[in-house]
């Protein structure tokens, strides 16, 4: 099982990823892609989910016509890992 990171750990993360956050609870990493209409925005779900298939790694995310609400932890290490990073990554690389 993968551990879990610290609160510092995490925000240093973060430094290499753009428009991505730490919740206020600490234990997700979030961010809100808005595209031009609902197609583009489910053509994005589509292909991340793909991609989560394939990383056995599913984010929790919320959609709304034009804009994807994502909201990344691993439940298992209860908290934010490595594997929220590289999914955070994969996602910003679709785009």
């Amino acid at each position: 099982m993968t551990t879990a990171f610290s609160e510092q750990e995490a925000k240093a993360a973060l430094n290499d990823l753009d428009g991505w956050e730490l919740s206020d609870g600490k234990n997700f990493i979030e961010k809100s892609f808005t595209f031009d209409n609902f197609v583009a925005a489910m053509a994005f779900m589509n292909k991340v989910a793909i991609v989560a298939e394939e990383m056995n790694h599913h984010p929790n995310w919320f959609n709304v016509y034009n804009r994807v609400d994502v909201a990344l932890t691993t439940h298992d290490a209860d908290g934010i890992t490595q594997l929220d990073f590289d999914m955070a990554k994969a996602m910003d690389g679709l785009i």
